[in-house]
């Protein structure tokens, strides 16, 4: 690969200037994958030109595939279209390690003090501004990628499949994604597009035995070295050779990002693994979707409170044991998947049945960000959210009585903050979490 197939720009940013505006987007990636997808693209294609539209969203529709948080994917394929396997590396670091930093020094004050009403208060009021968040979120991402309305239909249709029909994501997206390739396929004329297609198909193939196993080779052993050291070595806590595994086969199964796999994990972590008691999933989603980052480091929570009651160790230095494990083990298969598939994804970016299937997918997700969003909503806005059964439909049926009026009052005034006024999110989070504290007290 040439930097021209890596880099949109004749001169790529300096790692300095990275540093800083992927120090930025990692500190200020809150709401969620659509927030942080729709941060990064006014960072990367609207503040500077450092990508194009198409590149951007053909970077997206690809993470979209993987296992593992889309948004982090997507900052690191960003970084590595810059400047290459080091660029992708800084860019992944600097979108995961604040929201580390910061999901560790709450997971610790969740674990001494959770029940403190100015720890409740501050917590209360940021989630109802990433509320509002996720719905700006939302918007931006659906008018980039709803641009027809077979387009239009896909996030339709998704958002039924998921929100109703309860499917499972990856098939949502297998689906989207056959049902683009297909219409491309119907749409177009044979002549020299299509044997251009191919042409460029093939040439991906003899690439594939070269760089990429070497690729390959190299990050899967940085991921599966130390967690077959972690189970062999003597003197490694049980808990510990445990969480290494889990997160490693959590990294591998969740296909529609952290959502998808909260059930799953919750199931493990407290019923199998005993790491977690009841209701601490819930207070873990809170906390990680309060703080920058991808949503799924709800599992460096996860792998803290592991840590602290059963590692045999001091609750803190155990938890902070406990946090690093889960976060290598949930992030290091992403740099595998990204460097080894980027290559090949970029050389196939002419390829009209390829293109097709991906912004149909991309299509379908904004169907599944909407489901997030609703369901976000529901939590956030209702104590209680029942589900009624009509036919093979599922559907959500908050009780009306158990809303929270002071979490709508919040949401509303972000909402107002973000759309109309176009603050900065700074200041929004700022007054957000005020308000939830002063409801909080006052009872």
């Amino acid at each position: 690969m040439t930097d021209t197939v890596r880099t949109e720009a004749a001169n790529p940013p300096s790692f300095g200037e990275m540093f800083r505006v992927f120090g930025r987007i990692g500190l200020l990636s809150f709401g969620g994958p659509a927030g942080q997808i729709a941060l990064m693209h006014r960072e990367l294609v609207e503040a500077r030109p450092w990508l194009d539209e198409a590149r951007f969203l053909h970077a997206l529709n690809f993470c979209m595939l993987l296992p593992g948080p889309e948004a982090m994917q997507l900052a690191t394929y960003s970084g590595w279209l810059l400047r290459g396997v080091a660029g992708g590396l800084l860019a992944g670091l600097l979108f995961v390690l604040p929201g580390f930093a910061v999901i560790v020094a709450l997971s610790a004050l969740y674990f001494h003090h959770g029940d403190l009403p100015v720890v409740a208060g501050l917590l209360f009021g940021l989630k109802a501004a990433v509320l509002a968040i996720v719905v700006e979120a939302l918007v931006k991402v659906s008018e980039r990628a709803l641009k027809s309305w077979f387009a239009w239909g896909l996030a339709i249709l998704a958002f039924v499949a998921i929100a109703f029909l309860t499917l499972p994501f990856p098939l949502i997206v297998l689906a989207a994604g056959l049902a683009g390739i297909v219409r491309s396929a119907l749409g177009r004329k044979e002549g020299a597009n299509a044997d251009a297609d191919t042409a460029a198909t093939k040439t991906v193939l003899p690439s594939l035995a070269g760089p990429t196993l070497r690729t390959i080779l190299t990050w899967g052993t940085i991921w599966l070295a130390p967690l077959a050291l972690m189970l062999v070595l003597p003197g490694i806590p049980d808990a510990f050779a445990a969480m290494a595994l889990f997160f490693s086969k959590a990294a591998i199964v969740t296909f529609g990002g952290a959502y998808a796999v909260l059930a799953y994990v919750g199931q493990q972590a407290v019923e199998v693994h005993g790491w977690l008691r009841p209701g601490d999933m819930l207070a873990g989603l809170g906390l990680a979707e309060t703080t920058p980052g991808p949503l799924i480091l709800v599992l460096v929570f996860v792998g803290f409170l592991g840590g602290a009651r059963e590692a045999g160790l001091d609750p803190t230095p155990g938890g902070i044991a406990g946090a690093a494990v889960a976060l290598f083990f949930t992030f290091a298969p992403c740099f595998l998947w990204i460097f080894a598939g980027a290559p090949h994804i970029e050389r196939l970016r002419s390829v009209a049945w390829l293109s097709a299937g991906l912004a149909a997918i991309t299509a379908a997700v904004v169907g599944v960000i909407a489901n997030l969003a609703v369901w976000f909503a529901l939590n956030v806005l209702f104590a209680e959210v029942g589900t009624l059964q009509a036919g093979i439909l599922t559907l959500p049926v908050p009780d009306a009585s158990s809303l929270n009026v002071a979490a709508l009052v919040i949401a509303l005034g972000a909402g107002i903050a973000l759309l109309r006024y176009r603050l900065n999110l700074f200041w929004v989070l700022g007054g957000a979490t005020l308000a939830g504290v002063a409801f909080t007290l006052s009872g």
